[in-house]
């Protein structure tokens, strides 16, 4: 079993900074994909960002690309999402979560284990 614990998030100024991290212990995630996924109040659960096992192929959703910054650092077991120039529509709760396969996939259903998430605000 793995689980998953999100830091990270806060409140920041329109432009502004910040770099989540997912820490997961009970078992390496080495050898999985793992992804991010933002909720914001009243909204569905959507895609960030996903990042393959080996680190070397990742995708993003259009309205982060260029701006988001998905990693990991596999020595750690930790999952980071650096996130610049922040908007106010970025304010959500994200949560990180890994699936058993190490491919990409953005479906929210693909995935088998989800952290608590952190708080994302951005003010304008």
């Amino acid at each position: 079993q793995v689980q998953l614990v999100e830091s990270g998030g806060g409140l920041v100024q329109a432009g502004g900074s910040l770099r989540l991290s997912c820490a997961a212990s009970g078992r390496t995630i080495s050898n999985n994909a793992v992804g991010w996924f933002r909720q914001a109040p009243g909204k569905e659960r959507e895609f960030v960002a996903v990042l393959n096992w080996s680190g070397d192929n990742r995708y993003y959703a259009d309205s982060v690309k260029g701006r988001f910054t998905i990693s990991r650092d596999n020595a750690r077991n930790t999952v980071f999402l650096q996130m610049n120039s922040l908007k106010p529509e970025d304010t959500a709760v994200y949560y990180c979560a890994a699936r058993t396969s190490g491919r990409l996939d953005t479906r929210l259903n693909a995935y088998e284990y989800w952290g608590q998430g952190t708080q994302v605000t951005v003010s304008s």
